[in-house]
């Protein structure tokens, strides 16, 4: 069974799939995301949600989980998602968060 998701003011709401996807989509919005490859990514989301055994669970935690996805799927999308969800006071913060990005497809590319 899927947490209660606690949100921010501590109010206490059930876990909306389609709230998810709605940000989902609109980060991979005009990528080259298939619509399939996203409803797999939600379903990732909440299968990791019912492993955590959690009765409740953080709206921040989703939020990072949402990410490390999106991360692995599209990384413009990720790019958006991020800049909304941690609202990025400044071009700097933007900045390290691509260098982050750039910083990890390198060590990547060298380990093949």
């Amino acid at each position: 069974m899927l947490p209660v998701v606690v949100k921010k003011d501590g109010a206490r709401a059930p876990f909306d799939r389609e709230k998810v996807l709605r940000g989902v989509r609109l980060a991979c919005n005009k990528r080259p995301v298939a619509m399939d490859r996203i409803e797999q990514f939600i379903d990732e989301l909440e299968r990791q949600l019912i492993e955590c055994e959690a009765k409740e669970v953080e709206s921040k935690e989703i939020g990072e989980r949402v990410m490390k996805l999106l991360r692995g799927l599209d990384e413009v999308a990720y790019v958006r998602f991020a800049s909304v969800y941690r609202s990025f006071r400044d071009i700097d913060e933007f900045r390290s968060e691509l260098d982050e990005i750039a910083r990890t497809r390198s060590d990547g590319e060298a380990r093949r």
